[in-house]
């Protein structure tokens, strides 16, 4: 980045600083949402499925990795075999259900 660009940038920062833009935005204070997973996914679908999610249209991909990520503390937690062979057929289940639903989407936005 430029020199000329970057100090460009920083008197538009501290303008909005002065004029108290940047002050009391939502998740002020608190830490970033993890959004490694978004690493490898372009910028449109990105945008489309945090929007959809942000409006309480989450695509079943998300609810199934919520289902699946509970499911794993459940087997963490689990001490009898028996149960952690029902915890164990369970996460089978919903990462087979979540892969297909990744697979859908990526065949569905595939140009």
């Amino acid at each position: 980045m430029s020199r000329g660009l970057r100090s460009q940038i920083e008197r538009q920062i501290q303008k909005a600083i002065a004029e108290g833009q940047l002050s009391g935005p939502s998740g002020e204070g608190k830490p970033l949402p993890d959004r490694s997973g978004e690493a490898f996914t372009d910028m449109a679908t990105r945008v489309a499925t945090r929007i959809m999610a942000e409006g309480g249209a989450a695509p079943e991909e998300f609810k199934l990795k919520e289902a699946l990520l509970a499911a794993r503390r459940s087997y963490d937690a689990t001490a009898p075999e028996a149960e952690r062979r029902l915890a164990q057929a369970l996460i089978a289940e919903l990462e087979l259900r979540y892969n297909m639903a990744v697979e859908a989407r990526r065949a569905f936005m595939k140009p």
